[in-house]
């Protein structure tokens, strides 16, 4: 994930700065949830304003789709947690040194903020979800299981020699779900 924009990155194309982060040829990048902050956190915190919210959804199918077209592999994953999940990670980053670094104010901000961020990914899912650039929706509140499947979804989207369908196997579909067809479930966004 970038840190937040200084001031000069502020006045800059939305997009400008996670494209001199992008992978060349045999490389990989990972993005923690990165661009899409604008469609999440930025929008119900308040740290943009709708207008700019709205025109990051309309950007991103269309840029997501130039990175595809140049031949970048995009694989997109919402990795998706109930409630009572989430209270419980915070709680055991709260009291383990070792996960503590992993809090912000914001977690404990967005806690009652809770429908706000459903509606704000169930919007993002459905306006970013496109053919060129497709998400996959990992259910998360079993890390071990959702961490395999997105091996598995990785493994299936690439064709590479010796690649072997069997042991690729089918997603899990009590963990992987398809962003179309997706509707939070159990709490879960």
């Amino acid at each position: 994930a970038l840190p937040a924009p200084r001031d000069r990155e502020r006045t800059q194309w939305y997009f400008q700065r996670y494209v001199e982060q992008l992978s060349a040829g045999g490389e990989i990048v990972l993005f923690d949830r990165s661009w899409y902050n604008r469609a999440g956190v930025e929008r119900v915190m308040g740290f943009c304003t709708p207008q700019e919210a709205e025109q990051f959804l309309k950007d991103v199918p269309l840029f997501e789709k130039m990175l595809v077209d140049s031949g970048i592999h995009l694989v997109k994953f919402w990795l998706t947690i109930g409630r009572e999940m989430q209270i419980k990670r915070l709680f055991e980053r709260r009291h383990d040194p070792l996960k503590r670094w992993k809090l912000s104010a914001i977690d404990y901000k967005g806690l009652p903020l809770w429908d706000s961020y459903t509606s704000a990914a169930e919007r993002m899912l459905k306006e970013t979800h496109t053919k060129a650039a497709p998400w996959t929706v990992l259910r998360s509140n079993d890390q071990k299981r959702a961490r395999i499947e997105a091996i598995r979804a990785v493994l299936f989207s690439l064709d590479y020699a010796g690649k072997d369908a069997g042991v690729v196997g089918k997603p899990d579909s009590e963990i992987v779900a398809d962003a179309a067809t997706f509707r939070s479930r159990d709490g879960q966004i």
